[in-house]
């Protein structure tokens, strides 16, 4: 593939290397080879006539859409599939009136009420199976709506955090709110009480609903306490919380020591004996109206709350889940992703009950108490379809690459989400994962688009390592460099991913902030402020992308999570890529430090697999090779770091922001939340020795190291 800074190898940079434009990344993958769905998972897909492109195509753009929406149950249908009058702030299926409860709940009972909608796993491995059925499911959701109306007084249009972990009672609280109206914004259980206090305010939410403990990593953890922290934090800010509602972990004990606060503080399971067999029937909500907020996160600034609209959203869910995942009724689904995060929401919850899917739910950390958890747990729940990230995957490849060998279990399909994959980790996902039978669906999306951007169509399309495909039907992307001239497929050249077009999963606006909306994700590009043509308003994801010949796209990464190294714009993903070609490297991490001669240079940080008996100096000269090779000696790290663990968020993503702070002698700030905050001070003491923290680069010297890659 062509690349940026030919001339690397004998340490020249050329002029003109030196003026690429800020969004040109010099890209070095080859393209690898295809792999072919078998004819066994080809024969039962939903979706394998090729002619679907073509419905899908700009000139059919937007009705294209209807045949999602027609997936659905609608009170009533809608009069315009898609309004631009007020640009870029779309508007779907206009007129149209639906329940999102209702579809994903009651419309299932006639054929599949007794059939499992959710089944849960505890993390401690003794506890009992949770299998709850759609009749059971309407039941407690219906109960749970009546409790929000009646003794918090909540409805249509009024907002409810959700602090909670993985358990069956977050979605039936979610559906509660749906079943009313009222908006729910779902912070991931990992998060500080101070960050959901931040979302309280931010949402104006006058409930919190939470649990008073979980498992994680075999420990019953107190999460009551973050109740406490969270109110405290919005009324310091003047939002007063009036009611906080507990669900128990156990109903027959308290699983938290931090006491309830009379008056505000109410326990779910008691309160909902006063509603048993209580029916609230579905509002009819119109299909532009807010169905939840989703909270983005990062190192710097305020949170942005996604707000996503009831129609556009369900119908987007709904159709990639049958399409992209291949989700049939009779399927048993695990999605991997935590609720608390946009995954969750679209692919555990409202995507796989719309289709009266059966939704696996699982408390704790995949690997514990061992590396075979996960294939013990879809060998057991008979689970066909699996959805993942690439951070769970080197994660298990990691810590147990032949324990799904051990399980007998047939996956049909998997899906990757949440960042760009490395070929490596791939093969391995493919080959002793899904033992070469499963049809892969490597996705890209973010946050902000409520479902798949691109990814192959299972059925359809060969997969290739690396590269998450085509885009999926009714989506057009289109590369640009940093002054909006298109790179073209095949060029070789990368540049800033953009969709041309609206989408009925794309979020509606920043809640509170539509100017922030604006700005962040359509000024860029934006050639008519006044325009009320689509084709005016490209959707800047913030992605670096190359397309290939073939039509399809290999994500680089977040274009901050770029390092320019004396005119080269290397990706982080990239480099990391090569570091994993090393046989004993488990993980990798990149990270740009501040260089007085070539600005940035990378420093790399490798965690070995057990049982590695190559010396820390053996494995980082093998690393550096592995780097000069794929991409050039103008990529050399200044340092191969080999440490014990990587510093993670409790979802157990890398916090390449941490170790960033630490290559450049800089405060890393708050780790109270990391799964391993006791491992950053060992890094430090490593890179920086025993002393006291030198800072020796200011915040200002560094651009944001991207926290949620």
């Amino acid at each position: 593939m062509a690349h940026a800074g030919s001339e690397r190898e004998s340490g020249e940079t050329k002029d003109d290397e030196l003026r690429l434009s800020e969004a040109e990344i010099a890209v070095h993958w080859k393209e690898e080879e295809y792999f072919h769905p078998v004819p066994k998972f080809v024969g039962q897909a939903n979706l394998t006539d090729p002619a679907v492109m073509e419905r899908f195509s700009e000139k059919n753009f937007p009705e294209c859409f209807r045949e999602y929406a027609d997936l659905l149950t609608w009170d009533k249908y809608w009069t315009t599939t898609l309004d631009t009058s007020k640009a870029p702030f779309w508007k779907w299926f206009v007129g149209g009136r639906l329940n999102v409860s209702y579809n994903c709940v009651d419309r299932h009972l006639a054929k599949y009420g007794n059939k499992a909608a959710i089944v849960w796993a505890s993390e401690a491995e003794d506890e009992p199976i949770v299998s709850i059925t759609y009749q059971e499911l309407y039941v407690r959701v219906n109960e749970m709506a009546a409790l929000l109306r009646d003794f918090c007084g909540l409805k249509t249009g009024d907002r409810v955090t959700i602090h909670m972990p993985m358990v069956p009672e977050l979605p039936i609280t979610m559906l509660a709110c749906a079943r009313l109206g009222v908006i729910h914004s779902v912070v991931f259980g990992g998060f500080s009480g101070e960050a959901c206090g931040a979302r309280i305010v931010d949402s104006k939410s006058h409930v919190l609903v939470t649990m008073d403990g979980y498992y994680r990593s075999g420990k019953l953890l107190d999460h009551k306490v973050n109740a406490d922290i969270a109110v405290k934090k919005a009324e310091s800010e003047g939002q007063k919380v009036e009611k906080v509602l507990v669900w128990k972990r156990f109903h027959d004990k308290l699983s938290s020591p931090t006491p309830m606060v009379a008056g505000r503080d109410y326990f779910v399971n008691e309160e909902l004996k006063k509603f048993r067999g209580v029916l609230v029937a579905p509002i009819s909500m119109p299909a532009e109206a807010p169905l939840f907020l989703m909270y983005t996160s990062g190192s710097t600034g305020k949170p942005k709350g996604c707000q996503h609209s009831t129609g556009g959203y369900l119908a987007y869910v709904t159709g990639t889940s049958r399409w992209i995942q291949d989700i049939h009724p009779t399927d048993n689904y695990w999605c991997m992703a935590d609720i608390g995060w946009i995954t969750g929401h679209s692919y555990i919850v409202y995507g796989p009950l719309a289709l009266a899917a059966t939704s696996v739910m699982y408390e704790g950390v995949p690997t514990y108490p061992d590396a075979g958890r996960p294939w013990r747990i879809a060998e057991r729940l008979g689970v066909n379809i699996f959805h993942t990230s690439p951070t769970a995957i080197r994660m298990l490849r990691k810590l147990g690459p032949d324990e799904p060998k051990k399980y007998h279990y047939n996956f049909k399909s998997m899906t990757t989400v949440g960042e760009p994959i490395e070929p490596e980790a791939w093969l391995w996902y493919y080959h002793t994962v899904g033992r070469g039978q499963a049809a892969i669906t490597d996705t890209w999306w973010q946050t902000e688009n409520g479902g798949f951007l691109c990814s192959t169509k299972p059925a359809i399309d060969p997969m290739k390592p690396g590269s998450t495909g085509p885009p999926v039907p009714g989506i057009f992307p289109i590369v640009y460099d940093e002054h909006g001239k298109e790179i073209p497929a095949g060029s070789g050249k990368a540049g800033n991913i953009c969709i041309r077009n609206p989408w009925p999963g794309l979020f509606q606006t920043i809640w509170g902030d539509d100017e922030r909306f604006v700005k962040q994700y359509y000024a860029k590009y934006n050639s008519n402020k006044s325009s009320k043509d689509w084709r005016d308003w490209p959707y800047f994801a913030g992605d670096g992308a190359v397309w290939a010949k073939d039509g399809y796209i290999r994500i680089l990464g977040r274009v901050d999570d770029v390092i320019n190294v004396a005119g080269h714009r290397l990706g982080t993903k990239e480099l990391e890529s090569a570091c994993l070609t090393v046989s004993e490297v488990a993980e990798a991490a990149v990270v740009p430090i501040v260089d007085p001669e070539r600005g940035r240079v990378p420093e790399v940080y490798i965690a070995v697999k057990p049982g590695t008996k190559a010396s820390a100096e053996e494995v980082a000269a093998k690393v550096t090779l592995a780097i000069e090779t794929s991409i050039g000696k103008i990529a050399r790290p200044r340092a191969v770091r080999i440490v014990p663990d990587m510093p993670k968020t409790r979802s157990g993503k890398i916090m390449r922001r941490v170790l960033a702070s630490i290559s450049n002698h800089m405060d890393y700030g708050d780790i109270t939340t990391l799964s391993n905050p006791e491992v950053v001070e060992q890094i430090r003491v490593q890179v920086q020795g025993a002393g006291p923290v030198e800072k020796k680069v200011g915040p200002e010297d560094i651009r944001r190291f991207g926290e949620t890659t």
